[in-house]
């Protein structure tokens, strides 16, 4: 499951959808329009049951009844099309609201017959559909077609106490009702473009923390109470061997042992967790539960470690106490110690020693050396073996360490073979330290090898390279033909100081594993059998940075 993030724009509250904050509140307006001509001109057919609709004249009445549902039509169809612009249609059809509701109003009598009122709604949604200060403007015209149409009325012998005073506190009811409709209406605007800004910075603050969860190096799983899957981050699904997560599977489909782990943890949430190992080819993963909720059945946070960069931690503090132990003897040792190798040299040049003498002093000589390298490579531990990680090309890193490796051991290339699944594999890693590691491994190969005169091998040393499958990890293996290591000595093969070789210090292949862990990777020992040895080097990710 992974998570696509597309930053968004940033939200402005003076630019809006032209559909829900203009034309749609305009296309409602004009509903009401429809609804208020159409009933009037159902009237004309069905018999009128108010009487003083339309008292006055009849003809009239009925007449702008027509025009005005002919005209909600138009209307309707200028909106579906938009044309022409916003501005235009609703200055156009306010007015025309006021001029057929002023007819009907005359037609029925004048002020008295109620009808004024209607003006009240097209001046209220105009207000809320136009910005501004415009809605002032409309409830002017209205009052002064209310008063025309008075003065109307009075040219026409028509006049009735107290119209005048109904017809000013229909013109006050106007402003009034545009004033207050577009402070209401400025308002709820804001509010809404208010909304609209949380929402999408939600939908972004959304999309940033699926993004950053999907990129985490931290493993992240969640679970419901059912135990079935719901998330799982990229790291996760890889730490996990890329298994199937369609259908949300139960985390005992998953990993046995990690639900294992889980159940312990139900069982009893101050267990600590232990690290786990899926197979030899992945790292140990530290388990982590967490409750999202306090809810009597919550769904469970997982967290997914890799226990080696915890390993990597423990190591630099026991490798800094090493270091300081180091440091503080290595003076100490190394004074007495080439005394013994100076003194060994003088005696040997001593002409009165005889050729066992000679070979007494030799064995001096040869000890000091080796327990001078000793102090060397447990100084080398002390250090830290602070790694500095690039991506290297792993077909080129090869062939030019094989030349290096090739000089310094009077070794001939037809002894190795380089098999790569791809030619473009790429790790990231320390290539001092993955040069140390190659160099201790094709030296134990090699040496390996000689002892082993009856392989009928072509090549001494393999280098076979690809991508994992259970992990999509970049490996290499190195494969030497020797004789194999048996079961006891495979079993402690990387432990410090343990050896089987005379010359030998037992810290080569500790070391080498060491700096793999500096690395974030993994040096195991992953095929042992009587035609050879497979020692794998299981890579990081190369698309995740270490620091």
């Amino acid at each position: 499951m992974q998570g696509n993030f597309s930053k968004q724009p940033a939200y402005n509250p003076l630019f809006h959808d032209d559909v829900a904050y203009t034309w749609g509140p305009l296309n409602f307006l004009n509903l009401y329009r429809l609804l208020i001509s159409g009933l009037f001109v159902t009237f004309y057919f069905t018999g009128n049951p108010f009487p003083q609709l339309a008292s006055h004249n009849a003809y009239l009445f009925y007449g702008a009844s027509g025009g005005y549902l002919i005209a909600a039509l138009i209307f309707g169809m200028m909106i579906r099309i938009r044309t022409p612009d916003f501005n235009i249609q609703i200055y156009s059809q306010i007015i025309t609201d006021i001029i057929f509701t002023t007819l009907l109003m005359h037609a029925s009598g004048g002020v008295q017959s109620g009808i004024g009122t209607l003006i009240i709604i097209s001046i209220a949604g105009g207000s809320i559909v136009i910005r501004g200060r415009h809605s002032l403007l409309f409830a002017s015209i209205a009052s002064l077609a209310i008063l025309f149409e008075e003065y109307y009325n009075e040219l026409e012998g028509i006049y009735l106490p107290g119209n005048s005073l109904q017809a000013g506190i229909l013109g006050v009811t106007f402003f009034t009702t545009a004033i207050i409709t577009h402070y209401v209406a400025k308002h709820i605007r804001e509010s809404e473009a208010l909304a609209l800004k949380r929402g999408v910075d939600l939908a972004n603050m959304s999309q940033l923390t699926e993004h950053i969860i999907q990129r985490m190096q931290t493993g992240i799983m969640v679970i419901d109470q059912y135990n079935r899957l719901r998330l799982i981050n990229e790291s996760a699904w890889h730490m996990l061997g890329m298994p199937s997560v369609i259908n949300n599977p139960y985390i005992s489909a998953l990993n046995k042992t990690l639900n294992e782990s889980y159940n312990k943890w139900q069982d009893d949430n101050e267990v600590i967790s232990t690290p786990i190992q899926l197979s030899p080819e992945h790292p140990s993963l530290l388990p982590r539960f967490a409750r999202l909720s306090q809810e009597e059945n919550p769904a469970t946070l997982i967290f997914l470690e890799d226990a080696s960069a915890m390993s990597r931690e423990a190591q630099q503090l026991q490798l800094a106490a090493l270091g300081r132990l180091t440091a503080s003897i290595a003076h100490e040792i190394r004074n007495p110690l080439g005394a013994i190798s100076h003194a060994g040299q003088l005696l040997a040049e001593s002409p009165n020693m005889d050729k066992a003498d000679l070979r007494l002093t030799q064995i001096i000589a040869d000890h000091s050396k080796r327990v001078n390298t000793i102090i060397e490579n447990v100084m080398q531990l002390g250090r830290g073996n602070q790694s500095y990680p690039q991506l290297i090309k792993l077909k080129d890193y090869l062939e030019t360490f094989l030349n290096d490796f090739m000089t310094s051991n009077q070794s001939q290339r037809d002894d190795f073979l380089i098999n790569l699944q791809q030619d473009d594999i790429e790790v990231r890693f320390d290539p001092s330290h993955l040069q140390q590691i190659l160099t201790n491994l094709c030296e134990n190969g090699l040496r390996h090898s000689v002892e082993d005169e009856n392989s009928k091998e072509k090549y001494k040393i393999e280098f076979n390279a690809g991508i994992s499958d259970n992990n999509n990890r970049p490996f290499l293996d190195i494969i030497d033909h020797g004789s194999g290591i048996d079961d006891e000595t495979a079993a402690h093969i990387f432990e410090p100081f343990y050896t089987t070789a005379d010359t030998g210090t037992g810290l080569g292949l500790y070391i080498s594993r060491e700096l793999a862990e500096c690395n974030q990777a993994h040096l195991t020992l992953l095929q042992n059998e009587e035609q050879g040895s497979c020692f794998r080097i299981t890579f990081s990710d190369p698309r995740r940075q270490m620091y």
